[in-house]
């Protein structure tokens, strides 16, 4: 996601890792970009053969191919009577967390699942645990991405969809930190072709299409490598990040670049056939959005998450998802950030 904004309506624009002047510098990018044609990529890259996406831009499929990841059971999560006795009375009256969620972002929000309906992903899990902790059933409604921050409070009571927390956001909502998230770069096992991120003038490096990582990142680096009179970077731009995955184990690329969380997850999915390269940088804090004018309830969710990190139950639900990088040990409300 990049710079939110707000529109006429006073309603808040979300920010993507997409091109353009408000939207940059972000940990949410194009929805749905790993979801889609993820079983066509397991295969593809099982198979060490060349395969693109031709299933066009609609629907979800499962993701639990390859490498699947294990269910997250709230049943092995307490519930903690003195977080729960904290619950605001409307919200324990009903029995419930009513969570919003543009389910289309793996490996953090997706449907999956043999129907490829059932709302998976690591900050699924992480609403499961609180909810439990809480003494709470968890709610997950599907939503379009732009709708769910303006509708805390009077549709829902959470809104976890790998929201980077930004000042023009916590103008409009609360936010509790729960993990970071930046850009790494990836290249096949045993880095073959001996890649170095501090290195790239010449080398060829896959990028999804619309990302921060394409423009500024790589463009960036382009100018640099032709300013010093060294050979422009190859960069090879696709429209999913499933297609660059499949074209980095196939030995079309040198490298890819992606957000932290999704390399993670292609790391899974393909059974270890890339590996990271290099440190994440460009960091920022992802967190779960609370109505502006429920601090109470913000400060609740604080404490919640920094339960699950105590007692183990959080790094279980990174682990499981190959993103245990992105853990943080102090989750806050509306912590002080850069942009």
């Amino acid at each position: 996601m990049s710079k939110s904004t707000i529109a006429s309506s006073g309603q808040l624009i979300p920010k993507r890792q997409h091109k353009g002047s408000v939207l940059k510098s972000d940990t949410r990018r194009r929805t749905g970009a790993l979801v889609k044609g993820a079983t066509i990529l397991t295969t593809c890259v099982l198979a060490l053969s060349g395969c693109a996406n031709g299933s066009g831009s609609g629907g979800n499929v499962s993701t639990q191919v390859g490498s699947p990841v294990a269910s997250f059971d709230p049943a092995t999560v307490k519930a903690d009577e003195t977080l729960a006795s904290q619950v605001p009375a409307a919200i324990k009256s009903k029995g419930s967390l009513v969570i919003g969620s543009d389910t289309t972002y793996a490996p953090a929000e997706f449907l999956g699942g043999a129907d490829n309906r059932t709302p998976m992903g690591y900050g699924v899990d992480l609403a499961k645990a609180i909810g439990a902790t809480l003494d709470l059933k968890v709610d997950i409604q599907t939503a379009e991405f732009t709708g769910i921050l303006p509708a805390l409070g009077p549709k829902y009571d959470l809104g976890i969809s790998s929201f980077s927390i930004t000042n023009e956001r916590l103008k409009a909502v609360n936010f509790v930190s729960y993990l970071s998230a930046g850009t790494t770069w990836a290249v096949q096992k045993g880095n073959p072709k001996k890649f170095s991120p501090d290195d790239v003038c010449g080398r060829s490096v896959g990028v999804q299409t619309g990302t921060t990582q394409e423009d500024p990142d790589l463009k960036t680096r382009n100018d640099e490598c032709v300013k010093a009179g060294k050979q422009p970077v190859n960069v090879v731009t696709l429209k999913n990040q499933t297609d660059v995955t499949t074209r980095l184990v196939n030995g079309g690329i040198d490298a890819m670049i992606a957000e932290s969380t999704l390399i993670g997850y292609a790391i899974q999915q393909t059974n270890g056939a890339v590996e990271k390269v290099g440190k994440v940088y460009n960091t920022s804090p992802v967190g779960i959005a609370v109505p502006k004018n429920d601090q109470a309830l913000a400060e609740l969710i604080q404490k919640t998450v920094a339960k699950l990190i105590s007692d183990g139950t959080y790094k279980t639900i990174l682990d499981s998802w190959n993103n245990a990088d992105g853990a943080i040990t102090n989750p806050e409300v509306n912590p002080t950030v850069k942009s």
